[in-house]
């Protein structure tokens, strides 16, 4: 899930990463990361060039500076990188993650029933008036929150569950929504409720499938949405074209396929991540770390951006296979990190 963002401007000050004490570090070297010749490095630079100018640690302002020369990839980062696993005995767990396009009016009219709320301005984490439940049975009523209105209430949990998407209007129009903050209940997945009572296999755990069994059991659907507390609060983002990605935690777009959530604690904000992800769609791809998410702990995890719309769902939807992940830091970092012969 698409959350967290809160600690944006942490992380744009530069203040992180900051792993735990003990975190341990191995240095590898390019021949070591598999198909590393054969990715399209040009890519990779392309989406490091969005985000690089937002890390204010000094190691990497040079670099930036340099890689808006347009200098060939691939040996850019060979010369000004080392490639580095964080917690090197740990498995890395790959998902995916997506933007929803979800169909929409800016008032509540005909199937159009379901808000997307702004953020309260008088926002208290944990309020018992906030909760999923009584969100929905209409506590932020008659208080112009709304965004939009969307028609199918399955979309609009998954919405909450990506933090971002786009709404095509009634009237011909587009308009994208972002992450803006959450009520602070404890998120529980409703899919994952739905399995556990046996109402649904895991196979049916789709959007599809969902709004289907959503129909045929409006109660018991409600009700599992329900048990999910925690509710996500949207912003309208209007400076953004259809063409590029949603907003990521240093509220820049992100690119389908090069870009990733990491956690920020372990992995700096804006630095290429090589991924080697196994599974039935092997990855071999360097990667930006340009996102995070509520799920995404720990030094070896990584959510994957798919794109936008149905098909890039599914992708992500079917993504949750172990890996490798190498994060490649500047050499001055590297050699203070995971020193040769360490």
């Amino acid at each position: 899930m698409r959350a967290g963002r809160f600690i944006a401007a942490i992380l744009i000050a530069g203040l992180v990463p900051a792993a735990a004490f003990g975190t341990r570090y191995q240095a590898v070297g390019f021949d070591e990361l598999l198909g590393w010749e054969n990715d399209d490095h040009q890519a990779a630079l392309a989406a490091f060039l969005d985000t690089c100018p937002d890390i204010r640690k000094p190691e990497w302002r040079p670099l930036c500076a340099f890689a808006e020369t347009a200098p060939s990839a691939r040996a850019f980062f060979e010369l000004f990188f080392v490639p580095v696993i964080v917690e090197p005995k740990v498995k890395a767990l790959f998902t995916g993650y997506f933007e929803p396009i979800l169909k929409g009016s800016l008032y509540r009219e005909g199937p159009y029933r379901y808000p997307v709320y702004m953020k309260p301005p008088d926002l208290e984490p944990k309020d018992p008036a906030l909760t999923r439940e009584a969100i929905e049975r209409g506590s932020l009523k008659y208080k112009g929150l709304e965004i939009a209105y969307v028609e199918d209430p399955v979309e609009a949990y998954f919405l909450h569950i990506q933090g971002s998407g786009m709404i095509k209007l009634s009237n011909g129009n587009t308009i994208r929504v972002g992450y803006a903050g959450e009520n602070g209940h404890v998120y529980r997945s409703a899919p994952q409720e739905l399995i556990r009572q046996g109402e649904i296999a895991a196979s049916d755990a789709s959007i599809e499938g969902l709004k289907q069994w959503f129909k045929e059991n409006p109660e018991k659907g409600q009700a599992a949405l329900w048990h999910n507390a925690s509710y996500v609060f949207f912003r309208r983002i209007d400076n953004v074209t259809e063409q590029l990605g949603p907003f990521g935690a240093l509220d820049r777009p992100i690119t389908p396929m090069r870009s990733v959530a990491v956690d920020p604690r372990y992995v700096q904000l804006g630095a290429p991540v090589w991924v080697e992800k196994g599974g039935a769609t092997p990855m071999r791809r360097l990667m930006i770390a340009q996102d995070v998410g509520s799920a995404i702990k720990g030094p070896q995890r990584a959510d994957i951006f798919y794109g936008s719309g149905d098909t890039a769902g599914e992708l992500a939807g079917q993504t949750k296979d172990r890996g490798r992940m190498v994060v490649l830091m500047p050499v001055e970092i590297a050699n203070r990190l995971a020193p040769e012969g360490s």
